[in-house]
């Protein structure tokens, strides 16, 4: 970025007092905001039993046998053929895959997920599903021999009974062995937490007994300490129970549904008689600050077009009521998105989750290597999410010889939408030698120091760094 005199600022004793600068020749930064579409960690739409780039079959509900060769290809080529690009993958496999021998485990599936999830630039979305509804997408079948054939129970999306001691003790086994090897992996996005009824979208959550309730949802709650957990709106009682334990996020199906079966229904839909009732019910309308939104569509937006008739307005009205509740991330099952909704949907990934943009950034013209660099910062978060996951913003003083990264004490978890102020000081080594170096901002991985989250500013270096200006490094005296 080029900088020009009219940028470099005098602050005197005052000022210099009121906000942690010294009084000398600082150089204050207003970047430049960009439009372009991010495709950053844990926001934006989400690819469905699949990767970017695999443009296989859409619309496939729960993995009951899958493949792993299916996605294992040698073309680098990322393009998702009328759909975004995603930094989400989301899988839901039945448990009969999972475990289909009693105690027996099939981990080597999920660690080639995360595995071609890290190479295709995605994090996993996982549910692990109890049973389907039909009897090929059943249970295990060594669970099946041990209760027996009956599937009539007291909610009609129930196929085995989980009041049955049983079926808490395997199926929460299985859940905390999945804890106990995949919480806090870099690339496990979230766990969706599933413990009755179809695919484990919660049929019937109401009618258990609060003993079983909780010790299903411990299962989830006492193994995974550090991966998000998202529930789905499924009785009030469940609900609570969980956020009572943890950030949890919660996630809903049928976004869209303004009339898919309201004839049949007395009217009935998802949008206007569940969502805002149940968000609000269930107290889960402040989750958003601490865990993910997430939405799951109703149909496809192929359908929303062709089927339901939908134009610009209905599709608007859906993505402005996603946005008031809060959406990070949203599942179209890699459907196909008409043509003539990209601008809408992509106006929408622009405010789906976090969006920063630095508006000002002040810092000394110089400072002695040993001593602080004091800065301040302000940040606008123009998503209706904050990011929910641990990176760190860093500072990076670069020149031909060496660079070096300084981190900040930053959390921009709390960075709700809005305005953020953030001011700090971090110190410059003793070893870094006197000279001119490029001042580049960043928001960093933790574990590999390398940029994770793209900015809405220009200025962004091949190596995801921002640069933002010089600062002249002195001797120490």
């Amino acid at each position: 970025m080029k900088l020009y005199k009219k940028h470099i600022l005098v602050i005197g004793f005052l000022l210099g007092l009121t906000v942690g600068l010294s009084a000398q020749n600082i150089i204050s930064v207003r970047p430049v905001e960009i439009d372009d579409v991010l495709v950053n960690p844990g926001i934006g739409f989400t690819t469905f039993q699949m990767f970017n780039g695999d443009n296989l079959q859409p619309n496939i509900d729960v993995l009951a046998n899958p493949d792993i060769t299916v996605y294992e290809r040698e073309d680098k080529n990322l393009e998702n053929k009328g759909y975004p690009m995603t930094s989400i993958a989301y899988f839901r496999i039945l448990w009969q895959f999972i475990e289909p021998a009693r105690g027996e485990y099939r981990w080597d599936f999920i660690d080639n997920l995360l595995r071609i999830a890290h190479e295709r630039g995605q994090t996993l979305m996982l549910r692990i599903a109890p049973y389907k509804g039909r009897p090929g997408t059943d249970v295990p079948g060594w669970y099946r021999s041990m209760v027996g054939t009956n599937r009539q129970f007291a909610h009609h999306k129930w196929v085995v009974d989980p009041e049955d001691p049983r079926y808490i003790e395997y199926f929460g086994k299985m859940i905390r062995s999945m804890g106990e090897r995949y919480d806090g992996h870099p690339d496990l996005e979230s766990v969706d937490v599933s413990i009755v009824g179809w695919a484990g979208e919660g049929g019937g959550t109401e009618l258990l007994s609060h003993e079983t309730m909780k010790k299903l949802m411990d299962a989830y709650l006492e193994a995974f300490k550090k991966t998000p957990l998202i529930i789905l709106l499924q009785g009030k009682e469940s609900n609570l129970y969980a956020a009572s334990g943890a950030n949890v996020g919660w996630r809903q199906d049928c976004l869209g549904d303004l009339d898919f079966w309201a004839a049949e229904q007395n009217g009935w839909t998802h949008m206007y008689d569940y969502y805002p009732q149940s968000i609000i019910n269930n107290q889960m309308e402040d989750a958003w600050k601490k865990a993910p939104v997430v939405f799951e569509v109703c149909g496809d937006m192929l359908r929303w077009k062709n089927r339901q008739g939908y134009g610009e307005k209905e599709v608007n009205y859906i993505i402005e009521q996603s946005l008031k509740w809060h959406i990070s991330s949203f599942n179209n099952k890699s459907s196909q998105i008409p043509e003539e909704w990209w601008p809408m949907v992509n106006k929408w990934l622009n405010k789906m989750g976090y969006r920063f943009v630095l508006r000002k950034f002040s810092y000394p013209e110089s400072c002695k290597n040993g001593g602080k660099l004091v800065f301040t910062s302000w940040w606008e978060n123009k998503g209706v999410a904050p990011c929910y996951k641990d990176y760190l913003l860093a500072i990076r003083l670069k020149n031909r010889e060496r660079d070096q990264i300084l981190i900040t004490n930053a959390n921009i978890r709390n960075w709700l939408p809005g305005d953020n102020l953030y001011d700090d000081a971090v110190f410059i080594p003793y070893d870094l030698n006197p000279g001119d170096y490029l001042l580049q901002i960043g928001i960093i991985d933790p574990m590999t120091s390398i940029p994770k989250i793209a900015l809405a500013i220009r200025g962004k270096e091949p190596d995801g760094w921002y640069s933002l200006g010089k600062i002249k490094i002195r001797k120490t005296e």
